[in-house]
């Protein structure tokens, strides 16, 4: 059954490129997909979905990148690397010099702050079709990164040159509106984790990050620990808990052993 659903997918593809959602964000595509897929499996979890899902190879790179033109993304193949990442693996440290800029096809990664003592501090997730901007600011100038990455389910990503990126911004109006684009998006992220250090409670935190997570993954099952949401916070595991429990008197949330589900508003 599951190469009939692998068809499915690859049969999805083509009527998307040919259809007008050819213009829209690939989550609309993986939505196709999902359907299918749910109402044949009845799937509990993301991880029972994943496996259905076609590899990833050069020829997705376009379906994920609509925007860009085709002669860049035929550099893309020629001097582009996938990579595939496991969920928990490490891209990226504090202090690292940074070799490749890196674009995200499938899965999910964690950007992050870490202190001297080695405490974590969630900056921003990156999905599908986005690209780190530390990574193409590093094209720039020869520097450490500032910043940890870390895949949060399994994700692969597509690695490019870095003393290539200057050269394209110039020879490609796409790829320096891309760029352009993904460092107003971080921004405007950061600008949000500023206003929730500055000017939130914790367990206002909290609530928004939830949120975060359950918008990114456009699912309302969250899979993970309340150690790893104190860490992501620079909190403790037991005010976690706590405040996690109350949330779920409110009715925002259920709680689950390495999971949670969120009740609250969703963005489309």
């Amino acid at each position: 059954m599951q190469v009939q659903y692998r068809l499915y997918a690859h049969t999805l593809k083509e009527m998307w490129q040919a259809s007008d959602l050819s213009g829209q964000n690939i989550y609309t595509y993986k939505r196709l997909i999902f359907v299918i897929i749910c109402n044949t499996t009845k799937p509990t979890k993301p991880s029972d979905i994943l496996p259905y899902f076609y590899t990833m190879d050069f020829s997705d790179v376009k379906y994920i990148f609509p925007q860009l033109e085709p002669e860049l993304l035929s550099h893309f193949e020629t001097l582009g690397q996938i990579r595939i990442y496991k969920s928990g693996e490490t891209l990226m440290k504090p202090g690292q010099y940074i070799r490749s800029s890196m674009l995200v096809l499938k899965g999910r990664l964690k950007v992050f702050r870490e202190s001297d003592e080695g405490a974590e501090f969630l900056v921003y997730y990156l999905g599908p079709g986005e690209a780190c901007a530390v990574s193409l600011v590093c094209a720039v100038k020869s520097e450490t990164s500032e910043i940890g990455a870390q895949a949060v389910e399994d994700t692969t990503a597509l690695m490019l040159p870095l003393d290539l990126m200057d050269k394209w911004m110039t020879e490609y109006r796409t790829w320096y509106q891309f760029v352009l684009g993904t460092y107003r998006t971080r921004f405007e992220e950061l600008l949000m984790v500023i206003d929730q250090v500055a000017f939130r409670s914790l367990d206002e935190r909290l609530e928004f990050y939830l949120k975060r997570m359950a918008d990114g993954t456009g699912s309302r099952d969250i899979f993970t620990s309340h150690q790893d949401i104190a860490r992501d916070l620079n909190s403790s595991r037991e005010v976690i808990s706590r405040l996690l429990k109350k949330m779920e008197q409110r009715g925002l949330v259920q709680l689950y052993r390495n999971h949670i589900e969120w009740k609250g508003e969703m963005h489309d």
